[in-house]
């Protein structure tokens, strides 16, 4: 049987990168998908055809996860047209300030831990519900290695990325008796659109750092995705799981 056979799945900022990666693999792996995007409608188009080619359903749903009210029609629309949802994927990209910290004003930083703290808050708030109803769930929340490893001028991004790292262990310990399991994806580098313009000599000292002697693509993130979320993995729960190919084994 498919590892996601009957199951529901919505994946934020799914229309390009991880999230468009991660959308199509758990097609793959047997689950209907919502595909929220924020302004990519062409891009997300081509992951529902993707979706539906591997004979999954999908629906778009164009919602900013920074706004509680297309947060809740993102899955109020989910909910009407599946009956239900198993899994949530927080991943969708917040934009930050890329500045040193003596550079950066107290509303550039907290517009970042904001944003990306209220979307985790109120998504994670109307899919345990339902999650509850059924009698389970699971919850990925995407952070980043810059969490536990700092790089220059990512202090806003960083902070945001380990307050999401700790609120996912409260909802672990919190959602546990519910049998909704909560853990973290920690990406290191992954050449994205997000990434595709930094300069290439960056990458390739992170690659030449890297046992693996390569960058992550989405598909490397979408895998490690899949094994929290598939039925064959029930007991992890609470976990950080960095996947950055052995370039920082904190």
């Amino acid at each position: 049987m498919e590892p996601l056979h009957n199951k529901v799945a919505i994946v934020t900022g799914s229309s390009r990168g991880i999230g468009a990666a991660t959308a199509i693999l758990l097609a793959r792996a047997g689950a209907d998908v919502v595909i929220n995007y924020h302004s990519s409608e062409k891009d997300a188009l081509n992951v529902l055809a993707e979706v539906e080619s591997v004979g999954r359903k999908g629906k778009i749903v164009q919602a900013d996860v920074r706004n509680t009210e297309d947060v809740k029609k993102l899955v109020d629309q989910t909910v009407s047209e599946f009956g239900k949802v198993d899994i949530l994927i927080n991943n969708a990209n917040i934009n930050f300030a890329h500045k040193p910290f003596m550079e950066m004003s107290w509303d550039e930083f907290s517009s970042k831990l904001n944003n990306e703290m209220s979307s985790a808050f109120y998504l994670c708030q109307e899919v345990v519900p339902h999650m509850e109803k059924q009698g389970g769930g699971k919850i990925v929340l995407i952070s980043s290695g810059l969490s536990r490893t700092p790089s220059p001028g990512f202090i806003a991004h960083g902070t945001a990325k380990a307050a999401i790292a700790t609120f996912a262990k409260y909802l672990a310990q919190e959602l546990g008796p519910k049998n909704i399991a909560t853990n973290v994806i920690s990406p290191g580098l992954v050449l994205t659109d997000a990434t595709k313009n930094q300069p290439s000599e960056v990458h390739e000292m992170l690659k030449n750092l890297t046992p693996l002697q390569r960058l992550a693509a989405p598909e490397d993130i979408a895998g490690a995705i899949l094994s929290l979320v598939a039925g064959w993995n029930n007991y992890i729960n609470g976990a950080y799981i960095p996947v950055n190919g052995g370039n920082d084994m904190s």
